[in-house]
C-alpha cells in the first residue's frame, strides 16, 4: 500500500502558500500582501476558511510589475 507524504519535498514543490509565505517570497509585509489581495492585484483561493495564494498568482503579479511603466 503506497504511503502519502503531506509535506512537500524537493520533488513536490508547494503550489499554494499561506499569506505570510507569499509575502515573504515577495519580500513585502503581511499587511501589504493583504492589501494586494483585497485590491485583486494578486489572486487567491479559499479552502474552507483558509486563504491560500497560488504560486502562479505570484508569478503573474511579478510579470505585470516587470512589464509595467516603471520597469527598468
Amino acid at each position: 500500500m503506497p504511503t502519502t507524504n503531506a509535506t512537500p519535498g524537493p520533488e513536490q514543490p508547494r503550489i499554494l502558500l499561506r499569506v505570510e509565505e507569499a509575502a515573504r517570497r515577495l519580500s513585502i509585509s503581511r499587511t501589504t500582501m493583504f492589501g494586494l489581495l483585497k485590491s485583486g492585484e494578486i489572486d487567491s483561493v479559499l479552502i474552507g476558511r483558509l486563504r491560500r495564494i497560488p504560486t502562479t498568482a505570484l508569478d503573474a503579479y511579478t510579470a505585470t510589475l516587470a512589464a509595467g511603466p516603471n520597469a527598468a
